[in-house]
């Protein structure tokens, strides 16, 4: 018994056609860069607001709290950016 991939294409969400490839892949490398680059904004905004500098916090006096935060800070930030993006 052969198992057809095709039926298994319905549990993954949108089934695209060959001919609508092109536009969704432009769609979606518009929305990767948008997205890569509001998030850049974003995380370079907290780096400046902070009055100490975070690299030398992190890296330096291995400061694992303030790790901790700026990577839910990060997730933070992506997970806003990736809901205004689906909409």
């Amino acid at each position: 018994m052969m198992l057809n991939l095709l039926s298994f294409v319905p549990m993954f969400g949108m089934v695209v056609k060959l001919d609508e490839l092109l536009s969704v892949l432009e769609t979606t490398i518009i929305f990767v860069a948008l997205g890569l680059i509001v998030f850049a904004i974003a995380f370079l905004i907290v780096v400046l607001v902070t009055p100490f500098s975070v690299k030398k916090e992190i890296e330096d006096d291995q400061n694992i709290s303030l790790a901790v935060i700026i990577g839910a800070v990060i997730i933070g930030i992506a997970m806003i950016i990736s809901a205004a993006i689906h909409g």
